[in-house]
Order: C-alpha cells, then sequence, then structure tokens
C-alpha cells in the first residue's frame, strides 16, 4: 500500500472524484482522498491523499490556491461561465486602465456569495441541483481572501477575453470573481477558462497526469511520485524520542519531556516526532504548562 501524496494533473472532462477513482485502480488499494474539487471543465493540480495520508487531506484543503483563469466580458451566465446560459449580453467599452483598476479593488479580504451552481449545501441539498430544478435561493456571503490578481495577456477587444492569474484562499470561487469583475465594471463577466496551477507547496511543473502514473505504475516506478507524508511538514522542527520510549510513541500516548533524546529547536509548538531509527510518527504539540509533548496526527503503521 502507498502511504504519502500524489500531486494530480487533473484533466478537463474528469471530475475530482473520476480521479480518485482512477488512482484507485491504478495505485490498487481503496484508501485514496482527494484533497478539494476542481470543476471538470477546470483542469491543473489536484493533490491526492493515499493511506495513511488520507488523514492529510482537511490539512490540504485549507492551504492557498493560484489559479490561471481567462475572463470573457460583456456576458452573465447561470453558471458564471461560458458553459452556461447567457443571461444578459452588453457592450463592451473598457480600457485597459480601467480593468487594473478594478481588479485591484478585489485584492484583499473580500465577501464573496458563492454561486448556485456550486456544491455547497441549502437544507441538506446541493446548490447545482437546486439550481438544475431552476431555484434560486439566498446565499450567505463567505469571507475569502484575494492575495494577487495580475494580468497575464493584454485585453483583447476582438474576443472581450483577458487571461489573469490569481492567488487565493481556501474556498475562493474563481468563476464568481470573474463575474463579481465584469459587474463592478458594468459589462459583466464570466470565466472562460481555468487551470489551477499551485495548492500550497504543490506546483503545476510537477504534476502527473493519470496517464504518466499509470505507465509508472507498469514500469514499476509509481512509487516515485508519492511524496511522503513527513515532507509536508519539513517547515516543523525535528524531535527524537528515546528508545525507551518507542511504546510510548507507537500507542500515539503523550510524551514527558524527558522522553527526548534531541531537538532540532528550542522552540515550544509543533514538532516532527522520530524514533532512534529515525522512523517517522507523526505531528505532536508540546503544552507547556504539562511539561509535555501532545500527539495531534499519527501516522505511523
Amino acid at each position: 500500500m502507498y502511504h504519502g501524496i500524489i500531486n494530480v494533473y487533473k484533466e478537463r472532462g474528469f471530475t475530482s472524484h473520476d480521479v480518485v477513482a482512477k488512482l484507485r485502480g491504478i495505485a490498487g488499494q481503496k484508501k485514496i482522498g482527494h484533497t478539494g474539487t476542481l470543476d471538470p471543465d477546470a483542469e491543473g493540480v489536484l493533490p491526492v491523499c493515499l493511506g495513511a495520508a488520507t488523514k492529510l487531506c482537511d490539512m490540504l484543503t485549507d492551504k492557498s490556491k493560484e489559479y490561471e483563469a481567462v475572463l470573457k466580458l460583456g456576458i452573465v451566465t447561470d453558471t458564471q461561465d461560458t458553459t452556461g446560459t447567457v443571461l444578459e449580453q452588453h457592450q463592451v467599452q473598457v480600457t485597459e486602465a480601467q480593468l487594473e483598476q478594478a481588479m485591484q479593488g478585489f485584492i484583499g479580504a473580500y465577501d464573496q456569495v458563492p454561486p448556485m451552481y456550486s456544491a455547497l449545501k441549502v437544507n441538506g441539498k446541493k446548490l447545482y441541483e437546486l439550481a438544475r430544478e431552476g431555484k434560486v435561493v439566498e446565499r450567505k456571503a463567505r469571507p475569502v481572501e484575494i492575495y494577487y490578481l495580475d494580468i497575464l495577456e493584454p485585453y483583447q477587444q476582438s474576443t472581450n477575453e483577458i487571461k489573469i492569474r490569481v492567488g487565493c484562499s481556501k474556498g475562493t470561487y474563481i468563476r464568481t470573481l470573474c463575474h463579481d469583475i465584469g459587474a463592478a465594471l458594468g459589462c459583466g463577466g464570466a470565466m472562460a477558462y481555468l487551470q489551477r496551477t499551485k495548492v500550497g507547496a504543490f506546483t503545476l511543473d510537477k504534476a502527473y497526469t493519470l496517464a504518466q502514473l499509470q505507465e509508472m505504475k507498469e514500469q514499476g516506478t509509481l512509487d516515485s511520485a508519492v511524496t511522503p507524508v513527513e515532507d509536508f511538514f519539513a517547515h516543523l522542527p525535528k524531535v527524537v524520542v528515546k528508545d525507551s520510549a518507542r511504546k510510548l510513541v507507537q500507542n500515539g500516548n503523550v510524551l514527558p519531556e524527558t522522553a527526548l533524546v534531541q531537538s532540532e529547536s528550542e522552540e515550544k509548538g509543533w514538532f516532527r516526532v522520530y524514533d532512534c531509527d529515525n522512523r517517522f510518527y507523526g505531528i505532536y504539540q508540546y503544552i507547556e504548562e504539562d511539561h509535555l509533548f501532545k500527539p495531534e496526527k499519527m501516522f505511523f503503521l
């Protein structure tokens, strides 16, 4: 069984669940989970957790993300992208300066109303299910944050399209951002293309397609695509427990300070915990008032 994270390049036409199902067949194991839904028409980075690393899914979902998108001005659609039904069409008379000014207005904290065509639930039912029934319900705005919003290619007047790069917090809908930029300009807007280029430390240039992963499996090299769980926590200081405390850490018990043989840091906080054989066990938090280390996430098998 594989234990770690594979940086999958999700291709257009696949749902995130499709990727998981296909990777289960490639890896030959059931314990696999993705780290955040990517629309079927979108493509790009989708970290997938295998085995013990499935405990990381919620942590990876919280990571910041980066996207490249194409914003088409002059239309408003029911899905907020160009695959939907056009509800409004407008003449576009926008200068590059006006476009940049409107985009700058979204950088920072931003209350975003989720689109109807989304997997969020209202009264136990997904919004996109309600939307397909022709229903529109009130959605509460949710706080998101746009870290940066750049123009990648000059505005094309012939197509009313512009390519942008967005760095944002979790839960941000790029479709909605495109819609809102268009509304701010007074001409409407919809997303014409979306590619996720980064999730935390996982980047586009190091992502594998499902076809590549299948080929690696056949060649017996699939393990080289799996990032070990401990690498995800490389930014945390390392502590090693004495051999006499091995049973404590194996059972996921709290560790007194006296159980440590060495530490990479004098700071108190979160730590990677290893035994004397350099085997990674999990993440512990130091509780200063009790002078002990408390287990937070255990990955030992």
